[in-house]
């Protein structure tokens, strides 16, 4: 038995692309290239590049950990040196069990993160408490901060160096714009992989 199809489903498809590209059209550009080229700057001189995020936003850095260590080069060893801090889940549960949720990336940062380093908070709303204590602890240390926004930015538009701010309402499409920013930069370096030598 054939399972039975909304035909309204091709309208909301719409509906949803439509969005979708309205907030691609949000994206403010010269934001993005700033990143993109403290990136490239980071994968010449061999600094650390640190991504965070929730939930979603989690599953995106560790998506896009995977782009700019393998992604940009597909060379053994040629990938910048890029850390998911959500991607261990005994040190997250060990933190968040010991220190408290709100600390689970500032204090991995407080051991590896290095002046001239950099981090990149990805977050819907701007307000996770995480979010905010490793963006504190990046400006303590020394390392740049950018944070990939959405809905209103939230604190964390003023509390990182760099705000990338798509002005989106929705969870879903904050985290999309995460991902085509992210891949936006990755083919932007893998085209000019050949400059960072």
């Amino acid at each position: 038995m054939q399972p039975q199809i909304s035909s309204s489903f091709p309208v909301f498809a719409a509906g949803y692309l439509a969005r979708l590209q309205e907030a691609c059209s949000l994206i403010p550009i010269q934001s993005v290239e700033h990143l993109a080229v403290a990136m490239f700057n980071a994968w010449k001189d061999q600094k650390q590049v640190f991504i965070i995020g929730n939930g979603g936003s989690a599953g995106n850095a560790i998506h896009l950990t995977n782009d700019f260590i393998y992604g940009i080069s597909k060379l053994m060893g040629s990938g910048i040196r890029m850390h998911a801090l959500p991607a261990n889940q005994a040190m997250i549960t060990c933190l968040g069990n010991d220190v408290g949720y709100e600390n689970i990336f500032s204090h991995q940062l407080a051991v590896l993160g290095q002046s001239g380093d950099l981090l990149i908070a990805l977050s819907g709303s701007g307000n996770s408490p995480n979010i905010l204590n490793a963006l504190s602890q990046a400006r303590a240390q020394g390392l740049t901060s950018f944070a990939i926004l959405g809905f209103d930015g939230g604190k964390a538009k003023a509390a990182c160096d760099h705000a990338i701010h798509v002005p989106v309402h929705d969870m879903q499409l904050a985290e999309d714009s995460q991902l085509i920013i992210g891949h936006m930069i990755m083919q932007w370096l893998y085209a000019h992989r050949e400059d960072q030598h």
